[in-house]
């Protein structure tokens, strides 16, 4: 057995063969769980390469186990691959993806070197074979040899196996290699060269190579199924106390005074999504989240971790392990005093309790930005922040609209307003949160939430902490309180489990009879209305639940008995004589009411949705647009958001044209490779108004403009 750590270079740069037996599971990566999260590591190497040539980034991808195959006569080696064919299978996909955008481009010579990775040279394929030398003897081998063999530019569409993962992970990286080589076409060349060497030399494995004579079984079960899996958190500690160690500093010390996470609370396992790993690993990749203003799939933690303290990090790692330890307390104490029904909460902390209830994870990277030890951003701005970014989760939830592309969205909001000055951070939020206007990400107005929530079944679309959640709120509103406004009638009410009750009671035929079918029809459709429900302190007795309205044992006078929250007052005042599908009505706009202004939105903002996929696209939208749609001024000066060059300004002119030091560009991108002295990049990012909105957030605006015409 031979075990070497290796590049796609040296696993598939000599002739061979590498096959996947037939009893190997068919391919199953998938885009959320793999292919995404694969491809934002890549992309991020081959950019950070383009800012940093001759860097020596890296992302490693596990281990691959192959065993040699009994040698024939004649031919290339075969080499059967024990565990590591999704990876393998999908590595081979990304090479031949890219060496296709690349020739699609002119760019042969980097369309070879990558073919080289993916084909045998015509002197070492035999006659009636494919010359791939990766291939797949099950299933997936039409599929495979399909799309790799296909000539550029690929059509996927056309493919016969169209509808295979194979093709699908094919087309999904061809699809994204060629969105990022044409996002600066001036730099398509530069571009295609970092992404080449990043995916020829910074990906690496583990090959564990076999004899023929080898157990394969023994090797792939102890891979597999022996020993319990390691967290993020766990490498992440064993990559921190290293470091210390290479840094000279006490690791005993550091463990007992800076290590926060071996407690039974960090300890303790909690579901994201779909996955379930202990809170000090979900802690840790929020934390991320909130340094690099970047997305993190619960996979790359680690990996993304490395690379921050290896080449983002500029202090030492014991100073960095304190920051770490210093917002892990925080944190900690956030969420138990959130998970207290009884105490007075702060603002950060009632978010913290309804994102805990609405099941949101996604804000806490926010919260940990606008907490960080050192932070310019005074409480009261970190306090209007989280407000807007809790009324744009809830609204949206109230809308029952979907989530998934909110993680992204919180991750830009933290890059927008790290770009910003600490005190301008609230109009910049601000700025970025009105501006979303895809159906995936836009901030709902009242209009559109008024009108779902009048006919909305409230009790039927929403979870039982949910609605005492949301009713809970409208209870404070009652007491004064709206957003972050303080209350002259005392505390919020306590946050503890009181009972969702139906006024108009679910059986209502047994008491509140109608006549005719249409009454009856409208009467079930009142019944679940948010405007018929309310918050108990106790349970009412079923029988009197279903009982009639008026009289002395009637609900009117059960309510009265179990009355202690206003949100109540308000049903027993207006409900004197009845309670019917008119009061419901009226009551469901006075809570919708209720709900909208303790979660507002700015003045005048409507939250539209806008279609832009038959408007004008990001790459080729012009500096000059910016100019003539009045997003980007005359006279405006740019400031350089890359750090190494706080210093470097530009002066905006007539056409996007801009001056630097004196000398006149084309466009930005001209003056940005004059400051990086010839290296390549995204100007769309390293410029910004002094306002802290960069070229990208002007150009989205554009695009949102236009798209309204």
């Amino acid at each position: 057995m031979k075990t070497d750590v290796t590049t796609p270079q040296g696993i598939f740069g000599m002739p061979q063969h590498l096959t996947v037996p037939l009893y190997q599971r068919p391919y199953v990566w998938t885009e959320d769980e793999q292919w995404g999260p694969l491809w934002s590591d890549i992309r991020r190497i081959a950019e950070h390469r383009m800012v940093t040539p001759g860097a020596s980034a890296s992302h490693f991808l596990g281990a691959v186990v192959t065993q040699q195959a009994e040698g024939r006569p004649t031919g290339v080696q075969e080499f059967f691959i024990v565990d590591g064919q999704q990876r393998l299978t999908t590595l081979q996909l990304v090479l031949d993806a890219a060496g296709a955008a690349f020739a699609a481009r002119d760019l042969d010579a980097h369309a070879a070197q990558l073919e080289f990775l993916t084909h045998n040279t015509a002197m070492f394929v035999r006659e009636g074979e494919s010359g791939l030398k990766l291939r797949h003897v099950n299933r997936d081998r039409a599929a495979f040899e399909e799309v790799m063999l296909a000539a550029a530019p690929v059509d996927h569409s056309s493919l016969k196996n169209r509808d295979s993962l194979i093709v699908r992970a094919h087309e999904f990286f061809h699809d994204r290699i060629v969105s990022w080589l044409d996002e600066d076409p001036q730099s398509t060349a530069a571009r295609a060269e970092a992404l080449r060497e990043a995916l020829q030399g910074a990906l690496e494995l583990v090959v564990i190579q076999l004899t023929a004579a080898e157990d394969s079984q023994e090797i792939f079960e102890t891979l597999n199924a022996r020993g319990t899996p390691l967290t993020a958190a766990d490498l992440i500690k064993n990559f921190v106390f290293q470091r210390l160690r290479q840094e000279g500093e006490d690791e005993h010390a550091a463990y007992r005074e800076a290590w926060p996470f071996e407690t039974p609370f960090w300890e303790s396992e909690v579901s994201v999504g779909r996955y379930t790993t202990t809170r000090s690993a979900v802690f840790l990749s929020q934390w991320l989240v909130s340094r690099i203003g970047k997305e993190i799939s619960p996979r790359s933690t680690f990996t993304r971790f490395k690379f921050f303290v290896e080449h983002e990090n500029e202090g030492s790692m014991i100073d960095l392990l304190r920051v770490i330890s210093e917002q892990a307390a925080t944190y900690e104490g956030l969420t138990k005093r959130a998970g207290d029904a009884h105490t007075d909460l702060d603002r950060i902390e009632l978010h913290f309790h309804r994102m805990a209830v609405a099941q949101v994870e996604i804000t806490k990277p926010i919260v940990l930005w606008l907490t960080e030890p050192g932070t310019g951003i005074s409480s009261a701005d970190a306090a209007a922040v989280v407000s807007m970014v809790e009324s744009w989760i809830v609204r949206r939830r109230l809308l029952r609209l979907q989530s998934a592309d909110l993680g992204r969205v919180a991750a830009d909001l933290i890059a927008a307003g790290r770009a910003a000055p600490d005190s301008d951070v609230v109009r910049v939020v601000e700025t970025f949160l009105t501006g979303l206007q895809s159906a995936s990400t836009y901030w709902p107005g009242d209009e559109e939430i008024s009108r779902s929530l009048a006919t909305e079944p409230f009790y039927r679309r929403f979870s039982q902490p949910m609605q005492r959640m949301l009713l809970q709120a409208v209870e404070d509103w009652y007491r004064g309180y709206t957003d972050v406004k303080p209350s002259k009638a005392g505390a919020r009410v306590h946050r503890g489990k009181q009972q969702v009750e139906h006024i108009l009671p679910r059986g209502w035929r047994t008491n509140w009879p109608v006549e005719g079918i249409a009454a009856e029809a409208d009467r079930d459709a009142h019944v679940h209305r948010l405007g018929n429900l309310t918050l108990l302190t106790a349970s009412l007795n079923a029988s009197v639940s279903n009982s009639a309205w008026l009289g002395d044992k009637g609900k009117r006078a059960e309510l009265h008995r179990h009355d202690v929250l206003l949100i109540n007052r308000t049903i027993l005042d207006r409900a004197v004589e009845g309670w019917d599908e008119q009061a419901i009505d009226e009551r469901t706009s006075e809570l919708t009411r209720a709900l909208l202004e303790t979660w507002p939105v700015p003045a005048g903002h409507l939250g539209k949705v806008v279609d832009r996929a038959s408007r004008v696209s990001r790459a080729t939208v012009t500096y000059a647009q910016l100019v003539d749609a009045g997003l980007l001024e005359v006279g405006t000066t740019l400031v350089c958001t890359d750090e190494r060059w706080p210093d470097a300004r530009c002066e905006v002119l007539a056409g996007g044209q801009v001056e630097y030091e004196g000398k006149r560009y084309t466009d930005p991108a001209g003056a940005a490779r004059v400051v990086r002295q010839g290296q390549s990049g995204n100007a769309w990012y390293f410029w910004r108004t002094h306002d802290g909105e960069t070229l990208n957030t002007l150009r989205e605006r554009f695009l949102a403009s236009v798209s309204e015409e």
